[in-house]
């Protein structure tokens, strides 16, 4: 594998640093991947704890003669200038506008032929909406996304307790999960102008959610005529099998063009699980399942 660093959005206010992974001795007309981060403050590796995946990744790709590009995520590398404008900061200042530019980097290289996005978690979620808006991707790779909105998955996630708590600690887990529901759900009844004054969690707007549910992924994905690779594993326990992968089935239900497929044993993060239902999943040093790449891989190589 080669890798050269690179910079995302050099010159502009937030430049991120990151890496273009190649194949070895590489040509032209290479298949290349975006990769696109999920929720939270995450580094071009996409680490957690003590996992890689994007990382993994970008290698299994590399051997696999595919190309990948990653990078720092805008609120890692810049922090609280990233949201300095938080009444107006929306998934499009999260994520979006440096996918697009990440794609216009593989665009302009002329070792690199169709350009993919690999969205996993949030970045799947957005996978259509990214397209739409300027990737114009030729395929899109939905890994453990959701179809649903961004409140639906966190009211669930405090709901199963997915952080393995006990006594004192869960119950004041769930006494600020209910705080933070409300301000939520209080949401539903503002105009724009309202939301972009209710401060939320994470230093972001009501407006940010009220952005991001006007633009679920039914809306890109229902009848799309391009290639789509859905996936997650079974042991999942940050999105759910029977909601989320079930709901990319509904909004596929019928099209040709789509591919969805369950992996036994593997997590969010698709290693294997050793701590089905918790946290601790991460903790434990392993890697993306080759297996799985082999699939993604090879249904890159088929897209014509």
């Amino acid at each position: 594998m080669i890798e050269e660093k690179i910079v995302v959005g050099e010159g502009t206010e937030f430049p991120l640093n990151g890496i273009l992974s190649l194949p070895e001795n590489p040509t032209s007309d290479i298949p290349a991947v975006v990769l696109v981060h999920g929720s939270g403050s995450s580094d071009m590796n996409e680490a957690v704890m003590a996992v890689t995946p994007f990382k993994d990744i970008a290698e299994l790709f590399a051997e696999r003669g595919i190309a990948s590009i990653r990078y720092d995520k805008r609120t890692y590398a810049h922090g609280r200038k990233a949201i300095k404008d938080r009444a107006n900061f929306t998934i499009r200042e999260e994520t979006i506008e440096d996918a697009i530019l990440a794609t216009q980097m593989l665009r302009n290289d002329p070792r690199i032929g169709k350009v993919f996005i690999f969205g996993h978690s949030l970045g799947g979620m957005q996978a259509g909406r990214i397209d739409a808006e300027g990737g114009n991707f030729d395929g899109l790779i939905i890994a453990a996304g959701t179809a649903r909105s961004l409140r639906e998955v966190m009211r669930d996630q405090s709901k199963e307790n997915l952080y393995g708590t006990k006594g004192i600690v869960t119950w004041l887990n769930n006494k600020a999960t209910k705080i933070i529901q409300k301000k939520f759900d209080s949401i539903d009844t503002m105009t724009d102008e309202e939301a972009k004054q209710k401060k939320l969690i994470g230093g972001v707007s009501g407006y940010y959610l009220k952005d991001m549910e006007a633009n679920l992924p039914a809306k890109y994905l229902t009848g799309i005529d391009k290639p789509v690779l859905v996936f997650q594993g079974d042991k999942d326990f940050q999105v759910s099998v029977e909601k989320d992968f079930e709901g990319f089935r509904q909004i596929l239900d019928g099209n040709p063009n789509a591919t969805l497929k369950i992996y036994p044993g593997l997590n969010h993060v698709f290693t294997d699980s050793v701590a089905t239902g918790t946290i601790k999943d991460y903790k434990v040093p392993s890697k993306v399942d080759a297996h799985l790449m082999d699939d993604v891989a090879s249904w890159i190589h088929s897209v014509e």
